[in-house]
């Protein structure tokens, strides 16, 4: 299974070392939150900022859009080092166009669903998907608890994934920890991301292998 620890959850006065630290702990993408008030109650950061996290890793930047309109900034992101960037289906009239657009700069395209939009908004977009992020919080702050529910809603994407879109990787966002991540890959989940389960107390390459040992994985 793959980590992308949220840097959304790191302290951000030392970003430069979070950056460094967590590729050495053996992290799989830097899951990178955008946030611009409008779509979701709160604001982070933009290309500019991103282009100076770039510095600091070699890792994936897993871009994770949570804007309005976001085939505005397509070209500022990539040129900003993303590798995979992800949109929600309420942020643009054109979700196939703006999934085109990201693969039109050769790198990964995903989509991103809220708690409560349905998997049928995707039925049209399968072929244009290289990824799909399953909300398991209402975006928009770090640190919320895993909304139980969307445990089958997470099972039927699964399903839908290896019937229909085998390529698609299934990732999940919003309160993984130790407790459910075990149970999120044996519903079918490639990647999850980890904020404050793993920007926490212990340095990053202990909270890392922990993780893996709870997998049953090894470093």
């Amino acid at each position: 299974m793959k980590i992308a620890p949220s840097i959304l959850s790191a302290d951000f006065s030392i970003m430069k070392e979070v950056l460094i630290e967590t590729e050495k702990a053996g992290a799989d993408y830097i899951h990178v939150d955008v946030m611009d008030g409008l779509y979701v109650p709160n604001i982070t950061f933009g290309p500019p900022v991103i282009k100076k996290f770039r510095k600091h890793s070699t890792l994936p930047f897993d871009v994770h859009l949570m804007i309005m309109n976001p085939e505005r900034y397509i070209k500022e992101f990539v040129e900003a080092g993303a590798d995979i960037i992800t949109v929600h289906p309420e942020s643009t009239i054109h979700l196939q166009r703006v999934l085109s657009l990201i693969k039109d700069y050769g790198i990964r395209a995903g989509v991103s669903l809220n708690p409560s939009t349905p998997l049928d908004t995707l039925k049209c977009v399968g072929e244009d998907m290289d990824l799909l992020l399953i909300m398991s919080v209402n975006p928009g702050f770090g640190g919320q608890s895993f909304i139980p529910q969307i445990h089958k809603k997470i099972e039927e994407a699964s399903a839908w994934i290896k019937e229909y879109h085998p390529h698609i990787e299934l990732e999940v966002d919003g309160g993984v920890n130790l407790k459910n991540i075990n149970m999120l890959r044996n519903t079918g989940v490639d990647t999850v991301v980890m904020g404050s389960a793993f920007y926490g107390e212990m340095p990053l390459d202990v909270k890392m292998a922990e993780i893996r040992k709870s997998l049953g994985e090894q470093l």
